[in-house]
Parts: C-alpha cells; sequence; structure tokens
C-alpha cells in the first residue's frame, strides 16, 4: 500500500569525534588525542541509516548545504543506498564537534546553524508524507509545520526529544504532537523529576506511549492508561561488542523499536528490540557506524532474557 515503510524528516549533519580520557577539560592549553575524524551523523541520519540497515523501505529527506560536508553526506549516502532528497541549506551543512571518554560516555557542542525562520515546504515534504506508512520528525524546527499536513494525511509520527527537562519551550509542540515520544532521561537527573515529565507528555498531547532510555540503566516505558512507569534493565552487548562509543545509541534505540512495532510485537519485544539496536551501535567508534540487521536482531531477540 505504502512505497515507504518510514519517512524521516530532518536531521542531517557531521559529527567531528573527539576521543579523550574524560569528560573534562585537564590543566595546560593543549593535549594529544587520538586521530580526529569525521562522520556523517546527527539523529535524522542515524534514524534513517538504522531503519535502512533493518530492512525497512526508509526515504530520508532533509536541508543539505552546497560544501565540503554535504559532498560528504552524499557520498555516504550513496554508498549504503539510503534514498535521499533534500533542499539547499542557506547557511550550510549542521556540524556538530563530540568529546568521547574512555567508558564511550559523550558531550555534544552542536551547531545548529539553519535560520530561526526556516521551514520546510509542505509542497516538498506532503507528497513524501502520501506515500510512506509512517514519518519520524526530528525536533529541527523547520519541521514545526508540519504536524498539520501530516495529521491530515493520517500517518503516525514518532519523534525523539533527546535531553529535554520537560520545560524548555521548543521540543513541546513535538513531545505533544507525536504518536510515539522516545528521549533520553540525561536531562531528569534530580530525584522524582523523571515520572512527571512522562505523565505530562502523555497527559498533554497525544501520544500513545513515551520511552525515556538511560544508557546503562535500560530505560523507563509509560504507556496511556498506565499510572506507573515501567523500568526495563539494560541488556549486556553481543558477544564480542563491548561498549565504545554512545553517540548515536538513542537513534539506533528508535529504530530497533520501530522495527518491532511495525510487525506488531508486544511492548516488551519492542523495548527489547531498541535495547539490542542501542547496544549494537555502541560496539564501534564514532556516530552511526554500524547498525543491527534483522536476521542478527532476532536472533539476538531469541537469546535474550525475556
Amino acid at each position: 500500500m505504502y512505497e515507504y515503510d518510514v519517512l524521516v524528516i530532518g536531521g542531517v549533519g557531521v559529527d567531528t569525534i573527539v576521543r579523550v580520557a574524560e569528560l573534562a577539560v585537564p590543566p595546560g592549553d593543549s593535549v594529544h588525542v587520538p586521530p580526529i575524524r569525521d562522520y556523517v551523523a546527527h539523529t535524522g541520519n542515524g534514524a534513517a541509516l538504522g531503519a535502512h540497515a533493518l530492512g525497512l523501505r526508509t526515504k530520508f529527506i532533509d536541508y543539505l548545504g552546497q560544501d565540503q560536508q554535504g559532498a560528504l553526506i552524499l557520498s555516504e549516502y550513496a554508498a549504503r543506498g539510503l534514498d535521499f532528497s533534500s533542499l539547499p541549506a542557506p547557511a550550510g551543512t549542521p556540524r556538530s564537534v563530540n568529546l568521547v571518554d574512555d567508558a564511550g560516555r559523550r558531550f555534544s557542542f552542536y551547531d545548529g546553524r539553519h535560520p530561526a525562520d526556516l521551514r520546510m515546504p509542505a509542497a516538498f515534504a506532503l507528497p513524501y508524507v502520501e506515500r510512506s506508512r509512517h514519518v519520524h520528525l526530528s525536533i529541527s524546527h523547520y519541521n514545526l509545520d508540519l504536524f498539520d499536513g501530516i495529521e491530515q494525511l493520517g500517518r503516525t509520527v514518532s519523534t525523539d526529544l533527546h535531553s529535554w527537562d520537560g520545560v524548555e519551550p521548543h521540543r513541546i509542540p513535538f513531545a505533544e504532537r507525536a504518536d510515539l515520544v522516545f528521549m533520553s532521561a540525561a536531562g531528569l537527573r534530580a530525584e522524582g523529576a523523571l515520572a512527571p515529565v512522562l505523565h505530562g507528555i502523555l497527559d498533554r498531547g497525544r501520544a500513545r506511549l513515551v520511552v525515556a532510555t538511560d544508557g546503562a540503566d535500560g530505560c523507563h516505558l509509560l504507556v496511556r492508561g498506565d499510572r506507573t512507569v515501567r523500568h526495563f534493565p539494560a541488556v549486556a552487548p553481543l558477544p564480542g561488542r563491548s561498549i565504545v562509543d554512545s553517540n548515536g545509541a538513542g537513534d539506533a534505540f528508535v529504530t530497533g523499536f520501530l522495527h518491532a512495532w511495525f510487525a506488531d510485537a508486544d511492548l516488551e519485544t519492542c523495548v527489547r528490540s531498541g535495547q539490542i539496536s542501542g547496544t549494537y551501535a555502541c560496539g564501534t567508534a564514532g556516530t552511526h557506524t554500524s547498525f543491527i540487521d534483522a536476521p542478527t536482531l532476532a536472533s539476538a531477540l531469541a537469546s535474550a532474557p525475556g
């Protein structure tokens, strides 16, 4: 019925990864680090490549700069066979500089250079929405005006709020208008902060569920109609893989979850699929350098604890 299983809108750029001993500035004015490398990255890129690796028919659209970083992205997508279309980005391709410590944790300096008044034209995006079963909408500001058209076409929407604190206003429309909401618990470290934010998303919005990933502490799930937030412990890395770099783990979680969701799996399987996919992505250095495929995910699910 649909040409695409998932349409990802927005969120591509280039990460410059700097590996450091710890996420702190050492004394002095310089320090030697391992080779600094650039990677095609950012959240929409991770969602699109992760879905593509799992065999989902994937379309990705975004703004792209006519610059060296844009050329790097186009070359990568051609090599991977990802279906990508773009509009010229007036300020060039976004970039990030990410510090990654010896435990694989990261801190990102994000250059979100798109102008504040930039908006994705409905005439460009909605024809792809019509051809897609589901839309994953990155929290880029230029996507805000697309919700009405997507809803009129009757498509489900997922989004990733990342480390939202439940207050910052830009992400509120995404939290309230998506059907499936993903986020990181990193911005909710204060005791008792998590549950009110998850309940608030469901109380004020239309979401069926919200998932907050929590790194080594697993993840938290709240389903509409439930009063209690469920906690899922983290899964162990697959044999032969260890935690090297957490860049892109959240995006991989989303694609693993959606892969099971599209197959009408129960929520426990959806969560475990997301966790296995996210943990797998942490097994190589760099952003979005490896994604789990469907056979490997199925095998890991079969052997994972229920």
